[in-house]
């Protein structure tokens, strides 16, 4: 059911007051603007679904808004973030709680972010078409075809949710997602304060004084992305910035010669905008610098090998259990546990410290080993060794 009008959408958000969970996708479109332009909201429960369309001329989603806004209801999503984000632009708030079957099916055993095609797929014995996936979702009309793809993303979800709210009961991890799921509604993972804008801008080997400079020119970016609605490079692109932040241009003549920088845009208005942010950061105080974190002492010699048995513990013990190594523990957390007796990462906190992080320290302290077998590695104390 495609939704276009006002009664129609008050009918169906009414029916769906109060449901234990809803199904909800978007489709939308950001190659052209900063925020994303919703297209479609997908929304299902039951024997109730439809695609509610936005951009339909008159719509009103005050019904819509109130429903997601409905606590009663888990809001289920896959790979959420973005439509979260979306909604905390619509909405003023992030609409909880929420369940995100993609992080749900790394913690069950269905591989490191599976998509959503291969979940259903997985779980279902479902092929989902992928052939509107990439289409033009700002046009209308939409075809069957669109429709018939977009109200299938959350009618299969639907199935898909209770078959992993059944698997994480069964295993005993309901626990070990709700933290998870919870991290989701913070506001601040959907948000870029423009002042720190400048950490997405790759220069190598800053000093910090180019760091004040490239937090000033990027901030400005930022906030003009914002206010024109455009992508930030049809503001001005990284490199430029870069390169600003590197040479410290003076002047629009200065300001010419940067490599990526429009001639339009270093003679107008905004050009002078940039040499004013240049100006500005150059006069900061030495102290109001951004910091650039200091690197520790260079890592003994069985590092690298003491950070290879702790890849070998992960994937022993992430399998052992049926959990992607990736929502265990990353790269980082491993070179840190190996150089650090207590260093604070995810891995050693919660669920994750239960089934690795104690195994991890117990290895790097001696009270745990590797051996080798016929068909594999498995875990030994020194006195079974």
């Amino acid at each position: 059911m495609l939704i276009t009008d006002n009664d129609r959408l008050a009918e169906f958000c009414e029916q769906l007051q109060g449901a234990p969970y809803l199904a909800v996708d978007t489709e939308f479109m950001r190659e052209k603007t900063y925020h994303a332009q919703l297209c479609l909201v997908q929304v299902a429960y039951g024997e109730h679904a439809a695609a509610i369309d936005p951009l339909a001329p008159g719509i009103d989603l005050a019904p819509l808004k109130e429903l997601l806004a409905d606590t009663r209801s888990v809001k289920v999503l896959h790979s959420a973030v973005q439509d979260l984000g979306i909604f905390l632009q619509g909405m003023g708030h992030v609409p909880g709680p929420v369940f995100d079957t993609q992080i749900a099916a790394s913690v069950c055993g269905f591989g490191h972010q599976p998509g959503y095609a291969v979940l259903v797929e997985s779980i279902l014995g479902v092929k989902v078409d992928k052939a509107s996936q990439a289409v033009d979702w700002s046009l209308r009309p939409l075809s069957d075809r669109q429709l018939e793809y977009a109200l299938g993303d959350v009618t299969h979800l639907c199935h898909v949710y209770e078959r992993l709210v059944s698997e994480l009961a069964s295993q005993g991890r309901t626990e070990w997602v709700e933290e998870e799921m919870a991290a989701l509604l913070d506001p601040a993972r959907y948000v870029t304060d423009p002042q720190d804008a400048y950490r997405r801008v790759k220069i190598r080997r800053p000093t910090p004084k180019q760091l004040a400079v490239l937090r000033g020119v990027a901030a400005w970016r930022e906030t003009r992305a914002i206010e024109r609605d455009k992508p930030r490079g049809w503001i001005v692109r990284d490199e430029a910035l870069a390169e600003i932040a590197q040479h410290f241009p003076k002047d629009q003549a200065a300001l010419s010669r940067v490599r990526g920088l429009k001639d339009q845009i270093a003679q107008g208005p905004d050009g002078q905008a940039l040499l004013k942010e240049v100006k500005a950061a150059l006069a900061l105080p030495e102290e109001d610098w951004p910091t650039i974190k200091e690197r520790g002492p260079a890592p003994g010699p069985g590092h690298d090998s003491l950070v290879a048995l702790l890849q070998a513990l992960l994937r022993l013990r992430a399998d052992a259990n049926g959990v992607a190594t990736t929502m265990v523990a990353n790269r980082s957390d491993l070179e840190r546990i190996a150089a650090d007796d207590a260093p604070d990462v995810e891995a050693l906190r919660g669920w994750r410290h239960g089934i690795f992080g104690q195994a991890a320290l117990d290895l790097k302290a001696g009270r745990l080993a590797l051996t080798g077998t016929g068909d594999g590695v498995r875990e030994v104390t020194p006195a079974d060794a």
